[in-house]
């Protein structure tokens, strides 16, 4: 931060460019959520916000909140019992979802195919990514247990090149979109999570928390880079004349989530991956058309690297409690015979402007967020789209810059092969 005596402006810094903002800025940690109490507290919308926590799955009680309401407002606030019921008021009104598009509340428990793009290839054989990358030593997956968990992972020779050629084309094709790269810390406060609408406590939470008893009670490891940038922004006023504010970030993404189930193993679901995530605050009037444009960065991206792909627009029991709107991108991943969701993007309104306090003078903003690469879906879906007969792995074209010229991806004979040797008893 930069103070000036002769500017009435705090300037935030971002690469290449300065954001300024309000002199109410603050620079200290959320200060606690503002959220819309006259909306969640009129009777009239009691009907429609109990249909939308049902249609959702959600676990808010408006019924609750409505009596801790009641319960305040007959309390002077010199009474005891006033600061208590306040803290149980705003706790059960934090649980409330967001509203949902008027839409998507007709969709029922099914998406909407939206648009499919390009083509399946021929009918097979295809093998899948996990038999591909045995047969190419381009993984390690197995015997991982003991040394840094389950749903670990080694990528190895080209296909970490293969990363990092992503990455760099998602980068490149973001920053010619007018987004701004931020590097982001990937240990959170707590209340930065949970004002995204993340859970963190409770056996169904997917936040990896620090150990209390080392670093405090309320540290976490971050899910997505969308928590960090919107923490950034926590508590601050923003100058309305740069919104749209177009952020992106690299990062880890940490997720305690599990799964069993066939479609889902190997790396498909893991508890440490990289991504490249898109955040965007704007006007409340805007939000609709900049949800519609993240969309379409992503449909190019993915596009430009030869997928199949449909978009869904997804219905209410998938949102979450912060998305109004969300969009997945599915590719067909023929080693698997099926579409597996490689990204997704959500206009969260005011949700999270409104927990975390980013604003302008004119209210609260709205916040969207969305998937440009995550690293292990897409590259079982482009290793499987791009498998050959004679067992090598084409490189889109568009990733040739990337991987030093290089087309084709073959075994990897440096990498020694993994073989597993029984210890025999003495």
């Amino acid at each position: 931060m930069m103070f000036s005596r002769k500017v009435a402006t705090i300037r935030v810094f971002f690469p290449r460019h300065v954001y300024p903002v309000s002199r109410s800025c603050h620079t200290t940690a959320p200060q606690g959520p503002h959220l819309d109490i006259q909306y969640l507290c009129d009777p009239k919308n009691i009907t429609e916000i109990s249909q939308n926590i049902a249609n959702r799955k959600g676990i808010g009680n408006i019924q609750r909140v409505h009596e801790l309401n009641n319960q305040l407002q007959a309390l002077n606030r010199n009474d005891k019992a006033y600061e208590p019921t306040r803290l149980e008021l705003v706790s059960e009104a934090l649980k409330i979802p967001n509203r949902t598009h008027p839409h998507v509340s007709q969709y029922g428990d099914s998406p909407k195919t939206v648009t499919i793009v390009g083509a399946k290839p021929p009918d097979g054989p295809h093998l899948d990514f996990q038999e591909i990358c045995k047969k190419l030593r381009l993984l390690r997956t197995d015997q991982l247990g003991n040394f840094s968990g389950s749903k670990s992972y080694y990528l190895l020779g080209e296909m970490a090149e293969l990363e990092h050629a992503l990455i760099r084309y998602v980068t490149s094709n973001l920053i010619k979109k007018k987004f701004e790269l931020v590097s982001v810390p990937d240990i959170l406060p707590r209340g930065v999570i949970e004002g995204c609408g993340m859970n963190t406590r409770g056996a169904r939470t997917q936040v990896y928390a620090l150990d209390e008893a080392l670093h405090g009670p309320d540290l976490c490891l971050s899910g997505t880079s969308e928590m960090a940038l919107a923490g950034y922004l926590a508590q601050k006023t923003l100058n309305r004349d740069f919104l749209p504010l177009r952020l992106a970030a690299v990062s880890r993404c940490y997720r305690a989530e599990t799964s069993n189930l066939l479609e889902e193993r190997g790396i498909y679901r893991v508890h440490e991956f990289t991504k490249v995530e898109m955040f965007v605050v704007t006007q409340p009037q805007d939000s609709d058309r900049v949800l519609e444009e993240i969309l379409g960065v992503e449909m190019e991206v993915f596009g430009g690297l030869g997928l199949h792909f449909q978009v869904l627009d997804m219905p209410p029991c998938e949102l979450g409690a912060q998305a109004y709107r969300k969009y997945d991108i599915e590719a067909w991943m023929p080693g698997r015979g099926l579409y597996g969701e490689i990204s997704s993007c959500s206009n969260c309104l005011d949700y999270q402007a409104r927990r975390l306090g980013i604003r302008t003078h004119d209210g609260f903003v709205h916040t969207l967020n969305g998937t440009a690469c995550a690293i292990p879906r897409l590259l079982i879906a482009l290793v499987e789209m791009g498998q050959r007969r004679n067992g090598t792995v084409e490189v889109p074209e568009v990733l040739w810059p990337h991987m030093g010229g290089k087309k084709l991806i073959g075994k990897q004979k440096h990498v020694p092969e993994l073989r597993l040797i029984k210890n025999k008893k003495v």
